[in-house]
């Protein structure tokens, strides 16, 4: 016996209701920033000039912890060009150690810039492994937009495994607004962008 035109109508209400519900909650999925704790390393990744680095700045300064590590971040293929002409544009990751150093105080000791150029975070959790487990690591911040906070927290632990706690954090300056993330362009297009991904990641993604 098939399913009546009003039963289908419901479960057509119910799944769209779903949808709306989802949607709605979607910003606050995805922006999930955790307490923190004392910690052996921040870690800052790739993907903002300084926003994120004059985060770490500030948990430094705090005694949060006492070692910055900060991702290159990806290059633009004319970064590339340039280099082989013999020219050097410093990048994100080294504009942030830079500024961390040069304006903001923290001693030179304490900044350590990854080599290699990461395409994506979870090449950027891969990177930090070594350190962790070299540096027998049991806490880490780590420093994400906003939007990108859970995914970041989710890639870093799966990566750095149930010894280490990893902490998702996102600078103060960050105007994401996880409850309103359709009333502006820009947190419209992180929060499309940012869901999908974070979805594929639970799913199993690991590149």
């Amino acid at each position: 016996m098939g399913i009546s035109r009003r039963a289908r109508r419901r479960l057509l209400l119910l799944a769209f209701a779903a949808i709306v519900a989802v949607a709605l909650c979607a910003g606050q999925i995805i922006d999930h920033t955790d307490p923190l704790e004392p910690s052996d390393a921040i870690y800052v990744l790739g993907g903002s000039r300084i926003t994120r680095a004059l985060e770490a700045s500030e948990l430094y300064n705090a005694g949060l912890a006492h070692h910055i590590v900060i991702s290159q971040g990806t290059r633009e293929p004319a970064e590339y060009e340039l280099e082989a002409r013999g020219i050097h544009v410093a990048g994100e990751g080294e504009t942030a150690r830079n500024v961390l150093i040069t304006r903001l105080g923290v001693p030179e000791s304490a900044v350590e810039l990854l080599p290699g150029t990461p395409d994506n975070t979870a090449q950027e959790a891969q990177m930090i492994v070594p350190l962790a487990q070299a540096g027998r690591w049991t806490r880490i911040i780590v420093i994400a937009d906003c939007a990108s906070t859970r995914r970041a927290g989710f890639i870093l632990r799966r990566a750095l495994g149930p010894g280490v706690t990893v902490m998702s954090h996102c600078a103060r300056t960050d105007s994401y607004e996880p409850w309103l993330w359709w009333r502006r362009r820009g947190t419209f297009r992180e929060t499309f962008y940012e869901f999908p991904k974070l979805i594929a990641y639970w799913c199993g993604l690991r590149g």
